[in-house]
């Protein structure tokens, strides 16, 4: 690949005044190692791009084929039984329809399917009481590095290993202050309605070692997972996939062991760091800071025929004018970078950004990062728009050559 043709491609889109006063660019070819080209190769502000690292970690160190489960086990009271949260992001407070499973991805597990299997277990008439163990994650719910107001105001959920319908709350509207809570009660109307007398209200206790299991419910594998949180940025599932390579290399289940897991796993696949700084799995911290060479690596690493395990990285990123959080992306930037163009957004106030692969005119594969982070009052739209113009620069480059 030719730095000098990238180089003549972008020349005239880096400098739209949209973009504002920092404008971050690398380019690498697919099969490389690095950016070949750069522009202000500084750290910047990732947002939601940030969700590659994560997912990258997620499906080195947990694997594609990993699924989490979902318990429930007999109490340390007589006909107490407990639900014991695995770290499902996408349990489910009821079963899909038929139509609706034709057209949800991934499959969800449900606390209904669970509590039936449960109440076909139990014996006798005599009533339980139900309990539920979210101590599989630990520290706060709330990310103490996002703004204050993002969990109040039901931009995300608190993060737990056990909830239903991403924290949703039980009235339909916004999310649940305690989603471990509002599962359990959940699960404990499900069982009632399977035809067991439930006494009381669900209490937090944490199950004994070895309790005897009653039922179980599995999540969609890892890979499944990654490939829904790309497509549609969920912050939720990629707060939980941290969480869970935390668990995985140190033992932490939490925001910073979450943090430190994916940058030490990016590391083991030889992803050279530096400086950079990542403070949760979603990118909503404005204190993250990565540097454009990040990333280009990490999908480099991906795209390479000998870690098949990431190749979900790849395909599982939106495509330009067609799905996810691109599908209305790239109206206004020519033809030739629709259905070319794979790549993840990054989006909070000020900050836009893209990173992915595109292919060239030459046919040329490249990866590439564009962000921006001080766009001061210029409207979401355009600057978007001036991104995906410099990103249809690309994809009709002749790159290969100078």
């Amino acid at each position: 690949m030719s730095a000098a043709a990238v180089e003549a491609a972008l020349a005239r889109g880096l400098h739209d005044k949209t973009l504002g006063k920092h404008v971050v660019a690398a380019v690498g070819d697919l099969g490389g190692d690095g950016a070949i080209w750069t522009h202000q190769d500084d750290q910047f502000l990732p947002a939601s791009t940030t969700k590659l690292l994560t997912s990258a970690a997620a499906l080195a160190g947990l694997g594609p084929d990993t699924r989490f489960t979902t318990h429930v086990v007999r109490g340390a009271a007589a006909r107490e039984i407990v639900l014991v949260g695995g770290g499902d992001p996408y349990l489910s407070s009821k079963p899909l329809t038929p139509e609706e499973r034709a057209s949800t991805y991934p499959a969800r597990a449900d606390v209904v399917t669970l509590a039936r299997a449960v109440a076909a277990r139990l014996t006798g008439r005599k009533p339980v009481s139900v309990a539920y163990d979210d101590s599989l994650f630990s520290g706060p719910t709330n990310n103490p590095m996002w703004r204050a107001d993002y969990v109040p105001d039901d931009i995300v959920s608190p993060i737990t290993a056990l909830w239903v319908d991403r924290g949703a709350s039980p009235t339909g509207f916004g999310r649940s202050d305690d989603p471990s809570l509002t599962a359990a009660a959940t699960f404990a109307s499900a069982l009632a309605q399977a035809g067991v007398k439930v006494v009381g209200t669900p209490t937090r206790v944490v199950a004994a070692p070895g309790a005897a299991e009653l039922a179980s419910v599995e999540s969609a594998p890892v890979s499944q997972i990654v490939e829904r949180l790309l497509d549609v940025s969920d912050n939720e599932a990629a707060e939980v996939l941290a969480h869970h390579v935390g668990l995985a290399v140190s033992g932490d289940g939490s925001f910073t062991g979450g943090a430190a897991g994916v940058i030490s796993t990016l590391q083991g696949l030889g992803v050279e760091t530096g400086t950079d700084v990542v403070h949760d799995g979603s990118g909503l911290s404005r204190f993250n800071r990565l540097s454009p060479g990040t990333l280009v690596q990490v999908l480099q690493v991906a795209a390479r025929p000998e870690r098949p395990e990431l190749r979900t990285l790849i395909t599982g990123l939106p495509v330009a004018g067609f799905t996810g959080s691109l599908a209305s992306r790239f109206s206004s930037a020519g033809v030739g970078a629709l259905g070319d163009v794979r790549a993840k957004t990054g989006t909070l106030s000020g900050v836009s950004s893209l990173a992915g692969v595109v292919a060239g005119r030459d046919g040329t594969d490249m990866v590439f990062v564009l962000a921006v982070d001080q766009t001061g009052k210029a409207l979401e739209s355009e600057v978007e728009a001036a991104l995906d113009g410099l990103t249809a620069d690309l994809a009709a480059c002749r790159c290969g050559s100078g």
